[in-house]
């Protein structure tokens, strides 16, 4: 679906976008047009975004969205400013940033979470908004493994406490046979510990891959990233004690998978997501 065929937001619903920005790499002029009109048009209520820039004289998110958004920023960024942040419609409070240098071999890399509770408007209420960065490495999957068991203690506990909706979004880097995505999605436990999320992406589309890395991107192409279709990018969303997710998914949609006046806003293709209280 191309970014500006989908339907404004449903009545009720919050709306989870989560992208991959590319920094500033490529063509940034035209990116940054191409980036600013899609999400505006796109609407979101929450973003979840990746390999941002933010530096003493610049930024990024706040290029793109504006001064009326509440945006947070990781602070253990890399050397260049790269890094992840967060921004929502709505306030945003009891902010916490996990470490994810979980083994001596990520050197700089700025992996990381970032947490915020979300107060969200009722019916939804007051939730908390995740963004997950593990490392991308292809054979780092024992470190994605660790990244994530680290990441759902803390929304464990922070969530069983306090009674909250849990939406984890980003690029965890490693496809949905991977030990650390069947983590989430609660096929498999990790260290002891086991959690159930849903998969917003392949609740709705239950028989399409989804690529959101793909060869089909000529600029995955132009970083000579040789690597195959891969799906990447997740929206999850924590189930409860019945199994079902405690928010429920209306709609998630790839975007920015076509280009817009020939260009492609990113190297990665992102995902949109309505979620609505159950009923």
């Amino acid at each position: 679906m191309s970014t500006y065929q989908l339907a404004g937001p449903r009545p009720g619903a919050i709306r989870v976008l989560t992208l991959n920005l590319w920094g500033r790499d490529g063509a940034w002029f035209d990116r940054r047009s191409v980036l600013k009109e899609g999400l505006r048009a796109l609407q979101p209520d929450l973003l979840a975004l990746q390999e941002t820039v933010k530096s003493d004289g610049y930024d990024q998110v706040l290029d793109l969205l504006g001064s009326e958004w509440h945006i947070v920023h990781q602070r253990a960024r890399h050397a260049n400013g790269m890094g992840i942040s967060l921004a929502s419609r709505w306030p945003l409070r009891e902010l916490q940033e996990l470490d994810l240098q979980v083994t001596a071999r990520i050197g700089d890399f700025p992996c990381g979470t970032l947490i915020a509770e979300i107060q969200a408007p009722a019916p939804v209420g007051p939730l908390l908004f995740v963004n997950h960065f593990p490392n991308w490495q292809l054979d780092f999957e024992h470190e994605r493994e660790l990244q994530a068991v680290a990441a759902a203690r803390v929304l464990e506990e922070r969530a069983r406490q306090w009674k909250l909706h849990v939406i984890v979004a980003g690029d965890m880097d490693a496809e949905p046979t991977a030990a650390s995505i069947r983590f989430w999605s609660g096929y498999q436990s990790l260290n002891g510990l086991s959690v159930c999320y849903r998969d917003a992406w392949a609740s709705s589309h239950p028989n399409e891959p989804g690529h959101t890395f793909t060869p089909d991107n000529p600029l995955m192409a132009m970083a000579n990233w040789d690597w195959p279709f891969r799906r990447i990018d997740y929206i999850f969303i924590r189930c409860g004690e019945h199994g079902g997710p405690t928010l429920k998914i209306a709609s998630c949609q790839l975007i920015f998978d076509q280009p817009i006046n020939g260009t492609w806003a990113s190297d990665h293709f992102g995902l949109i997501a309505d979620l609505t209280p159950p009923p």
